[in-house]
């Protein structure tokens, strides 16, 4: 009798591990923490795969760790789904679903390109070098995909890894060819230079390059230590290549009659221009305004390059609609886009930057940025204002953005929302009044009346926060917190400039999954069940132990099936429901719960023709979902998984067959003579090999790998080792395809059917006073939100109600569509009905001063599709014209006001309207629903 380890060498190299999955965990810990220790820039990172790393998380249990301790609810008694079950080995790295080059892992490394629009955390991870090192050696695959880390920004430094280089399209004059360049955004233009000529085989003294974004020449370059970034070179965009020698001439800068042109920089002139006066749009004068710089500044050399499309020749002609410009997308730059046509569509501010706003040009403001962002926006809103309908390029403001914000840096795709509250409050600190902030020491209500606070309060604020952003957009609310254990009562009242709301927790989705029995008991049945669509797995597996009437003995194990195989288990209850999207498969399987303790069996399912010998090679490809059982047997031998698979496949024989009445073992002699000859089973338990094992189904097992990919004979006493994840195939013919219906192994149905476009889902529909209701909703702080009691003198978890008390003439809204998981952001796509005309929010406003608080939309940012791939546009209303415009990126169009609602809404921007101007029509309540 032989003792077999289940362990065996793979294709790949990857073999018994010298490690153990606790070792491997504490390894790379502390490499990790020894790498962020010794932050500094050109250090190596390597991009991973999440889905290969979430295998080795699970298999060395850091999942486990991250989402169970600290986190048992009095649920946790129901989810004893396989948190203590061992995971199976990840295999050999796999990175072919990132990378554009597909599973081709024999190209050059510098050949090997990420795909596009890849998110951190949900797509790929990075590891650093040392860590990437100790994984390959372990596991072996690939491709390595380095990349080095940078440092960004100019007053807050922080390193950032650069997972995209910047990527430049070469057009060589002399013949009109194309070459790609990739370096990093932080790569000087000499290195540009040097890069360019080798490739081009050209000498750097007869080199000309420009920056030829959108096929113009704008700015000649010039070798220097001028980063790619300082120079506002964007993603793809064109650089041209001229060969200066007195023999050669590009015919990019020949006129007509093939003359060379003089070429001149395309810098409008600045003799109707101040650099916080702009043109003379508003008021009809031009201040000469002259910044003061600060030393170091780049106020000029950043405003000197004008935003591509606009030129003193692209004013606004007569008649021609002002405030209809678009915004060119740079690479993933909606995001921007769309916040910035909110943002210069405001009325107030419109009106503030067309004027001569250089007075309150605040340059010594430590915490904002100089003046710059101030000026960078100043500048392309009147370019916006000016240019009539001709799309802008805004790479000056993004090459300041990318200073100032280095998390908006790069060419991912951010949230609009983020970037918005970045702006309102940098501009605020640009154009703060107050140029030495004083020192006031904050004092506490004591039952002094709520009036007085509050005004006392904004006084405070206002004395070191005054500016255009505190006069429009800033309002005021009340925050009480209550002390659980002494009722000691704290009451404070603080600024806001947007409000963030909820979305009521009610929504949800139907979701269907295929329960099997791990037993052989029944059939499979799939079953539909509603959840939350921002609950977690222990949600779904409550709902389903309702659904089947799951015994009290038994448990589900959920998992999720990908081209035949178990992708992933679903073992961890807080895992967000998110990470099931609804083309996925998901499955069940019914197992009794002191059996899980035990060896699981994993059953794969190929085709195999009869005629084949060599069992040990692949037959055809895998179908059907793989089956689950455990073992009972405190050390399993071959002839305990014949039993297994026996009683497993029971209940799909199909009713022709005279063994469907037995179950287990009793239905294999009944049926042997109708499964195959007494000389089928002679010839293949005399097989040279050892081994496919021959059941009385006639089918043949193997031992596989989780990937299915290798294969080992055993014999009917081979014992293996308690505890372990056994993998076996099961090999069909056409002969088991008519005694057995496969059908129930095949025909598993989606998570859920939806379309990807924005819908006005009204079934589904909420208000936006619902989601206000949700917001000054009275709760429990969480437990890392605890509050000092100074009663106490100990943190409490204290129940928190916020109250709005004064509103802004500017009020924002931000639906809080997006959920937070370990491994991505979730998105609901719930419509939220809201109204165009006469919001009125006087009865959430606690201050009784009798103003009127009534508001008009003006402008809507909204994100379409999903994380990483989604899109944003805005719709904006030219108020002086009264009608809606549709703004997608550089692309501009009219829209019917009945058009604009849709479940695409983010962010909602509304105006104070006065008493004199309401409209009579659909008023706030009319939209609640029922």
């Amino acid at each position: 009798m032989t003792i077999q380890d289940s362990g065996f060498m793979m294709e790949d190299g990857v073999s018994c591990l010298p490690c153990t999955p606790e070792e491997q965990k504490k390894i790379v810990i502390d490499l990790r923490n020894e790498s962020e220790r010794n932050l500094k820039e050109g250090n190596l990172y390597f991009v991973i795969s999440s889905r290969w790393f979430r295998k080795w998380e699970r298999y060395v249990g850091i999942d486990a760790d991250a989402n169970l301790i600290g986190n048992q609810s009095s649920d946790s008694r129901h989810m004893n789904v396989a948190s203590s079950l061992v995971a199976e080995m990840p295999g050999a790295i796999d990175n072919s679903d990132i990378v554009q080059n597909g599973s081709d892992c024999n190209c050059k490394e510098n050949a090997i390109q990420l795909r596009r629009n890849l998110v951190e955390g949900q797509d790929y991870v990075l590891v650093p070098q040392r860590v990437w090192e100790k994984l390959h050696e372990w596991y072996k695959g690939g491709p390595a995909l380095p990349r080095k880390m940078i440092l960004q920004g100019v007053y807050h430094r922080t390193f950032d890894v650069e997972v995209y280089p910047l990527r430049l399209k070469l057009i060589d004059s002399r013949d009109e060819s194309q070459s790609v360049i990739w370096l990093s955004r932080k790569a000087s233009l000499s290195e540009l230079f040097q890069r360019v000529c080798a490739l081009r085989g050209i000498e750097q003294n007869k080199a000309r390059i420009w920056d030829y974004f959108n096929k113009r020449k704008h700015t000649q370059l010039s070798a220097s230590n001028r980063s790619l970034e300082e120079s506002n070179l964007q993603m793809d965009q064109d650089i041209l290549l001229e060969e200066v020698d007195g023999h050669h001439s590009s015919r990019f800068g020949l006129d007509s009659t093939g003359n060379e042109l003089a070429l001149v920089s395309m810098e409008p002139s600045r003799s109707s221009f101040t650099i916080a006066g702009g043109p003379t749009l508003s008021n009809g004068h031009s201040s000469g305004f002259k910044s003061n710089q600060y030393p170091g500044s780049s106020l000029s050399s950043g405003l000197k390059d004008t935003d591509d499309g606009f030129d003193a020749y692209n004013t606004v002609r007569k008649g021609e609609k002002r405030g209809l410009a678009g915004l060119q997308n740079l690479g993933n730059t909606c995001f921007m886009n769309s916040a910035l046509q909110c943002l210069v569509h405001t009325p107030p501010l419109v009106e503030y930057f067309l004027k001569d706003y250089s007075d309150e040009i605040n340059t010594k403001n430590p915490l904002g940025m100089h003046g710059e962002l101030a000026l960078a926006f100043g500048e392309l809103l009147r370019k916006l204002w000016s240019s009539g309908q001709t799309a802008i390029a805004p790479r000056v403001f993004k090459g300041k953005l990318a200073r100032f914000a280095p998390q908006f840096s790069g060419y991912n795709q951010h949230d609009s929302q983020e970037l918005l509250a970045f702006l309102l409050d940098g501009l605020h600190e640009d154009l703060n009044r107050v140029k030495e902030k004083p020192y006031i020491e904050l004092k506490d209500a004591d039952g002094r009346p709520d009036e007085v606070v509050a005004a006392e309060s904004w006084k405070n604020h206002k004395a070191r926060n005054d500016s255009v952003i505190v006069d429009v957009c800033q309002g005021q609310y009340k925050s009480t917190l209550v002390c659980p254990v002494c009722n000691k009562i704290s009451i404070t009242f603080d600024p806001f400039m947007y409000l963030s709301l909820p979305l009521p927790s009610t929504i949800t989705r139907t979701m269907t999954v295929t329960v099997f029995y791990g037993d052989g008991s029944g059939l499979p049945m799939p079953y539909t069940v509603s959840v939350l669509k921002n609950g977690f797995c222990k949600d779904l597996l409550l709902a389903l132990r309702t659904a089947c009437c799951l015994k009290t003995d038994e448990n589900l194990l959920l998992a999720e099936v990908y081209e035949n195989k178990i992708y992933r288990y679903l073992e961890m209850p807080l895992e967000p429901l998110a990470s099931i999207k609804d083309d996925e498969h998901i499955v069940a399987f019914r197992i009794q719960k002191k059996g899980m303790e035990k060896t699981k069996l994993v059953i794969f399912h190929r085709w195999q023709e009869k005629s084949t010998t060599d069992y040990l090679k692949s037959g055809k490809e895998l179908f059907g979902t793989p089956l689950i059982t455990y073992l009972g047997e405190d050390q399993p031998s071959g002839a305990d998984i014949e039993t297994a698979v026996s009683k497993v496949l029971s209940p799909f024989k199909r009713m022709h067959s005279k063994a469907h009445i037995g179950k287990g073992s009793d239905f294999l002699s009944d049926g042997l003579d109708e499964l195959c000859s007494s000389s089928d089973a002679q010839s293949i338990e005399n097989a040279e090999f050892e081994g496919a094992l021959s059941t009385d189904l006639s089918l043949r097992l193997l031992l596989t790998d989780d990937r299915v990919m290798n294969f080992k004979a055993f014999k009917k006493d081979t014992l293996f080792e308690p505890g372990k994840i056994l993998s076996v195939v099961m090999d069909w013919t056409d002969k088991e395809q008519g005694l057995y219906d496969a059908s129930y192994l095949k025909d598993i149905p989606e998570v859920h059917k939806a379309g990807f476009a924005a819908k006005k889902t009204r079934q589904e529909a909420i208000s936006l006073s619902s989601c206000l209701d949700a917001f000054l909703v009275e709760e429990p702080l969480g437990p890392d939100d605890m509050w000092y009691c100074p009663r106490c003198k100990e943190h409490r978890q204290a129940v928190k109600k916020l109250d709005l008390w004064m509103l802004p003439e500017i009020i924002v809204f931000h639906l809080k569509r997006f959920t937070y998981g370990r491994y991505l952001k979730n998105k609901i796509d719930t419509f939220v009905n809201f109204p165009i005309h006469n919001l009125d929010l006087s009865k959430y406003v606690k201050n009784k001063d009798g103003q009127s608080y009534v508001y008009e939309l003006y402008a809507i940012s909204n994100h379409y599709g999903g994380l990483g791939g989604g899109h944003y546009t805005a719709y904006a209303k030219l108020i002086d014209e009264n009608r809606w415009y549709h703004f997608d990126d550089g692309h501009v169009s009219p829209v019917n006001e009945s058009d604009i609602k849709t479940s695409a809404a983010y962010l909602l921007f509304y105006k104070r309207v006065n008493e004199s101007k309401m409209e009579i029509g659909e008023s706030s309540y009319s939209h609640s629903t029922s």
